[in-house]
């Protein structure tokens, strides 16, 4: 594999709706679909609709929708050989509301995802000798993460780090990522100040850069 994601893997329930609902607003919204998201399975389905050897290492519930999710990933061209189903606790879901400018909310229930461990990491580090790339994101434990980035970075791989869901206690895991993917508000909350534009963008990078990234 030329590139592995360790990460997360979910069922997305996704509704449109005129606007996003404020604190105790319902609002009707005219379409409901299912798709297969996590933020870590949409690394790997990407890179594998690039025509890139890809694996997935992660976890899904023992339970119906976790047997689709691996169904889903194999089909979209993902080695899932790393990806076992925990018969224990249920798939990650996510329930997505969208509206007309594609503007989004989103709830999680990590399930499966939570329960990334040590053995989960020794998989990953079996196979990170064939890989150049190893891809990461915040939906699974960062305890798992700074393991896995520790062994990636060790083995000269390249590091990528989507920091979604964005979180203050990354410190130790900075050091070991090459190339760091937040959008305006992951970054806004990452570096404490607002990022919204240009220059606001630059100094967000230099403080990634101070912090060892």
């Amino acid at each position: 594999m030329k590139v592995i994601v360790f990460g997360s893997i979910n069922l997305d329930f996704i509704t449109t709706v005129p606007h996003l609902p404020n604190r105790g607003e319902t609002v009707i919204g005219d379409k409901f679909i299912t798709a297969f998201g996590g933020k870590g399975a949409n690394q790997a389905v990407a890179v594998a609709k690039l025509g890139i050897p890809v694996a997935m290492i992660g976890q899904v519930g023992g339970d119906n929708f976790g047997q689709s999710l691996l169904q889903g990933l194999r089909e979209a061209g993902v080695n899932t050989d790393g990806v076992i189903a925990n018969p224990d606790i249920h798939s990650g879901v996510a329930s997505i509301v969208v509206d007309t400018e594609g503007e989004n909310t989103i709830a999680c229930a990590a399930g499966a995802n939570s329960s990334i461990n040590r053995e989960d990491v020794q998989r990953f580090a079996k196979i990170v000798p064939q890989a150049q790339v190893a891809m990461f994101e915040l939906g699974i434990p960062l305890d798992a993460i700074l393991e896995a980035a520790k062994i990636a970075h060790h083995s000269n791989c390249i590091t990528i780090l989507d920091p979604a869901p964005a979180r203050a206690d990354l410190k130790e895991l900075y050091p070991l990522i090459d190339i760091i993917t937040p959008n305006e508000l992951e970054a806004s909350q990452l570096v404490g100040f607002t990022v919204d534009n240009q220059d606001a963008a630059a100094q967000a990078a230099q403080f990634f850069l101070n912090q060892g990234v």
